[in-house]
């Protein structure tokens, strides 16, 4: 089985339908950060909301100031709103690429920490590299959950396509891939994102299970440059022809 690693994005869409259910873990792992979170937006301080959520005005807060724990739920993989998600396209994508993506995926939240794509999530808001209140997520949730993911990732192989900063919430310790993306040979962001959300979309169309499987696709736009292996990290550095 291949599981993927994934970022989740600054833009959440709003709403939602499903239900409250226990996430990848506990939630009672995560009692601690989110009250903290909670009591930050009760408690009304506009300077510690702007902060927390990395807005400079107090009216931008507005799409998020809810009550995480009885607001509308929607599963991590719909709620992400960014870039990589725009070019996933989700909801174009049929039921059994729906599950897999639903399944597969860890998304390593800012609030919630390694949360799969199904896991039911409220619409929120932390500025990547915020505190919360007392807690450092990445530190928090890396010592509460590192022992956890690596039984549950023990028996399957691995795809990082997590931005480097995620990487401070879990540090894979097998044998792992991780892509790089070049564009007249200098390393790209934006379409970094962009191909990240496209190659994930292909892996849940191709119901792609094996780091093999996944080598063998072809992605347009997209070829292989060179493949880089240092200790357990096998690199794969794509060149963007157009």
């Amino acid at each position: 089985m291949l599981k993927i690693l994934f970022s989740p994005a600054e833009n959440k869409k709003i709403g939602g339908k499903e239900r409250e259910k226990e996430l990848f873990g506990s939630n009672n792992a995560r009692d601690g950060i989110l009250s903290e979170y909670s009591n930050i937006i009760k408690n009304g301080d506009e300077n510690a909301i702007k902060e927390l959520f990395g807005f400079k005005k107090f009216s931008d807060c507005a799409p998020y100031i809810n009550d995480i724990f009885i607001s509308p739920f929607m599963c991590a993989i719909e709620r992400y709103d960014g870039v990589a998600y725009e070019y996933l396209d989700f909801d174009s994508l049929d039921k059994k690429a729906k599950e897999y993506l639903k399944s597969n995926i860890l998304i390593f939240s800012n609030l919630y920490g390694p949360i799969l794509g199904g896991d039911t999530i409220a619409n929120y808001k932390v500025k990547q590299g915020s505190d919360i209140g007392k807690f450092v997520p990445d530190k928090f949730y890396k010592q509460r959950f590192s022992y956890q993911l690596d039984l549950y990732l023990a028996n399957s192989e691995i795809l990082d396509l997590r931005a480097g900063y995620y990487d401070k919430f879990y540090e894979v310790k097998k044998p792992y891939t991780t892509l790089k993306f070049l564009k007249e040979g200098k390393v790209v962001s934006h379409w970094a994102k962009a191909y990240r959300g496209l190659i994930l979309r292909a892996a849940a169309k191709n119901d792609i299970n094996s780091i093999k499987e996944f080598t063998a696709l072809e992605i347009e736009g997209l070829s292989v440059a060179e493949i880089i292996i240092v200790k357990n990290k096998t690199e794969i550095v794509y060149n963007i022809t157009h």
